[in-house]
């Protein structure tokens, strides 16, 4: 997901996002900067935005929501991470983590959480480590684009597992996790 890209398709889908600036004393200078998702229940009783996973090893996204609408693209990964930003009937209007926008029909996606390392750079390895912090021990280095299981996220870290690693990256590191989002 290209990071500017990713906020302007947000925002142009009315996901409304608040930036708050601490500054410390007379300073002027931002010392952190944070951003928050406006969450609203969609038709389904679910919330709005969420992330789900792909359940088929083949999925047709249409420009539409309906099957008389053109097929823009075909995925063929199962477990990707996806989304779900607006419903229509037993249709889910998804994003992925390039940005891409589409309708699936609701039956094949899963609750299953997944995340993607870092899509949007194609850089250094991240490490990932035997615990939530940033002393623990590095157990494994993750390419950017690497796949994972979320087994859990808490206070900024994200325990993934896959098929030769299992560990803790910090949670801005994932595409498929909101930022400071609880997962169980």
């Amino acid at each position: 997901m290209r990071m500017g890209a990713g906020t302007a398709a947000l925002a142009a889908f009315g996901v409304a996002f608040a930036i708050a600036i601490v500054t410390t004393g007379a300073s002027e200078k931002a010392t952190a900067a944070a951003s928050e998702v406006r969450v609203t229940l969609g038709k389904s009783g679910l919330p709005l935005p969420r992330f789900v996973s792909l359940k088929a090893t083949r999925i047709n996204v249409r420009v539409g929501p309906g099957e008389g609408y053109n097929v823009s693209w075909v995925f063929t990964r199962p477990d990707l991470p996806v989304e779900v930003i607006q419903e229509f009937d037993n249709w889910r209007r998804i994003r992925d983590s390039d940005g891409s926008v589409g309708w699936v029909f609701h039956s094949l996606l899963s609750g299953k959480r997944t995340a993607v390392v870092a899509p949007w750079t194609d850089g250094d390895p991240r490490p990932i480590r035997a615990a939530g912090s940033a002393e623990a021990v590095v157990t494994a280095y993750l390419q950017p684009g690497v796949m994972a299981a979320v087994e859990r996220c808490e206070a900024g870290w994200c325990r993934l597992a896959g098929d030769s690693f299992r560990g803790w990256i910090e949670q801005v590191q994932l595409w498929g996790v909101y930022p400071d989002e609880e997962v169980d």
